[in-house]
């Protein structure tokens, strides 16, 4: 990647990048090289670069920056060879040339240097869940992991541990998304069973505020992945995901069927295997606290607490009440 400047005779040093001009100092890593100005250019810097870039680069540096070299070892498996086991994958990757996030260099590492290299992403924002991984130990999204500018310590990537997996960084994810579909993720109102999505539903700015922390997650599986009592018992306990979404529709003031949800984990394995290690909150991306969502699930369940009655009901539509309905025509 090479850039230009151009040297004034006040010692300023103007650096164009994109046709703009800003004011900065040579470092050390940049190696110069210098051209003969003939042109005796006249006007505005952006002018005289942009003449001068036509010329040759005259009277320009061209500055290029050095590689910066970080060791990456991914982990790499391939279905369509069941013989070979799996092993780490050695890539020599410039940070010059890629972005500062762990998955801007999955990115270049697949365009560049190996195209068989496969992984789930999408938003790129932390947003969709899709490139939750193992990062040096640390289940997390590669797309908001930033890479250490350190070359003494090499970065480390596995997918998701005690998952199986499809291929290479890619996890199975489906016994994770089944019992997700287990616990009714949407909001349940058997009176109004054929006038759901009718109309707005009345929810008080406290009621609202019950689920703050809650209906942020985006179902990447790092916490429940990290929790070891979901690695013992994944089959029968839900794992922190489910269940702080389990806790976020049962407390949710529009929802009717909280005790029929409750009936639902009242056995010895839904939410009990939990063992309040926190190992879920530690690792949560978004830095939420399934922990205590399954605290106050476990309170709800054993009947410690109840769920509050909301501070606004919605009215029930008369059709649902059995009532007629007359009309009044202009």
């Amino acid at each position: 990647m090479l850039q230009y400047i151009r040297i004034l005779p006040s010692n300023r040093i103007l650096w164009k990048w994109k046709s703009t001009a800003t004011s900065i100092h040579l470092k050390t890593q940049y190696k110069a090289f210098s051209f003969t100005n003939k042109d005796g250019l006249r006007g505005n810097i952006n002018t005289q670069i942009s003449h001068l870039e036509q010329k040759s680069c005259a009277n320009i540096f061209m500055i290029q920056k050095e590689p910066f070299i970080k060791i990456v070892k991914i982990y790499r498996w391939n279905p369509e060879k069941p013989t070979t086991k799996p092993y780490l994958q050695k890539f020599e990757v410039d940070l010059n040339k890629c972005g500062s996030m762990v998955l801007d260099i999955l990115h270049y590492i697949k365009a560049e240097l190996d195209p068989t290299l496969s992984f789930r992403r999408s938003c790129r924002e932390g947003i969709c869940g899709s490139c939750s991984m193992n990062i040096n130990g640390i289940n997390t999204l590669a797309c908001i992991t930033k890479v250490t500018r350190d070359q003494e310590k090499s970065l480390l990537i596995y997918p998701l541990p005690h998952t199986y997996t499809i291929r290479d960084l890619i996890p199975d994810m489906s016994h994770f998304l089944e019992q997700y579909k287990k616990i009714d993720p949407y909001l349940k109102r058997p009176q109004e069973h054929d006038f759901v999505g009718m109309r707005q539903l009345m929810q008080s700015e406290r009621d609202r505020a019950k689920i703050d922390g809650l209906y942020e997650c985006i179902l990447c599986g790092c916490c429940s992945y990290a929790c070891p009592p979901y690695w013992w018992a994944g089959e029968k306990y839900l794992g922190p995901a489910v269940l702080m979404q389990a806790y976020r529709w049962i407390i949710d003031s529009r929802d009717q069927t909280h005790e029929e949800r409750l009936g639902k984990l009242r056995d010895f394995f839904s939410v009990f295997r939990c063992h309040t290690i926190f190992n879920c909150t530690k690792t949560c991306p978004k830095g939420l606290n399934p922990g205590r969502a399954i605290a106050e699930l476990k309170r709800l369940v054993t009947g410690i607490t109840d769920k509050e009655k909301p501070d606004m009901e919605t009215p029930v539509p008369s059709r649902c009440r059995g009532e007629s309905v007359t009309t009044q025509g202009p």
